[in-house]
């Protein structure tokens, strides 16, 4: 586990079901911990997944690694700079990267063979105060657009430095055992994203069924992106 955030992944249940399923992608990424699944640390790589958007002829917005982290320290830099190559090819679509692991990800990028693409957004989460200095490792990292995935948001984060930030997203926790999320704490954000001009995306309350706490705040959905997005 990297950080508290991580305590109730949905990709850490979704990838024991699917292990468990036989899918051989996922095979060796989970085992018990008592009742709940957790990460081994073990990298599998989809070698037949990797040259798909090449294919996609529409435009799309993708989230690479949605049950994974492409940071991670199992994760050989030569898997990294295969994405890039294909990040970098098929430009017309916008590539999603959200990680955990900024530093790892500052120390990779930071080499002159990882162009900025206009097409690739890095992102990092911070569910808590404890872990706002992340944000200063994504800030030092070369990228187009940046952003701040605050969820779960397990804790206030209070006067953060969106410098440099093109887009946050704040979300609570959702599914067994999730953990409040207080109303002040999103609005704080939401106030500091309106002074410091950075796009806010309000994306749930959360909760065990999260379809009843829906996403509204203040009697409207937010569903702001970055501006740099359509430049």
């Amino acid at each position: 586990m990297v950080s508290p955030g991580c305590t109730n992944c949905y990709a850490q249940r979704m990838a024991a079901r699917l292990e468990a399923m036989g899918m051989e992608k996922y095979a060796g990424t989970t085992r018990k911990s008592g009742r709940r699944a957790v990460w081994t640390g073990h990298v599998n790589f989809d070698e037949s997944s990797l040259e798909a958007p090449l294919k996609w002829r529409k435009p799309l917005r993708i989230f690479v690694n949605s049950m994974s982290d492409l940071f991670q320290d199992s994760v050989p830099e030569r898997l990294i700079s295969g994405v890039w190559q294909v990040m970098e090819t098929a430009h017309w679509h916008s590539f999603q990267i959200l990680t955990k692991r900024t530093e790892r990800m500052q120390e990779v990028l930071r080499d002159s063979s990882y162009p900025i693409l206009r097409n690739v957004w890095l992102g990092t989460s911070v569910e808590s105060q404890d872990y706002a200095w992340r944000i200063q490792l994504l800030r030092e990292t070369p990228a187009h657009i940046r952003f701040v995935s605050f969820e779960p948001l397990i804790g206030p984060v209070i006067a953060v430095d969106l410098s440099g930030v093109h887009w946050a997203i704040v979300g609570g926790e959702s599914g067994p055992g999730a953990r409040p999320m207080e109303t002040w704490w999103v609005e704080e954000l939401r106030d500091t994203c309106r002074e410091q001009g950075v796009a806010f995306f309000f994306k749930q309350w959360g909760g065990v069924r999260k379809s009843r706490t829906g996403r509204t705040l203040e009697g409207r959905t937010w569903d702001e992106y970055p501006a740099a997005a359509a430049s």
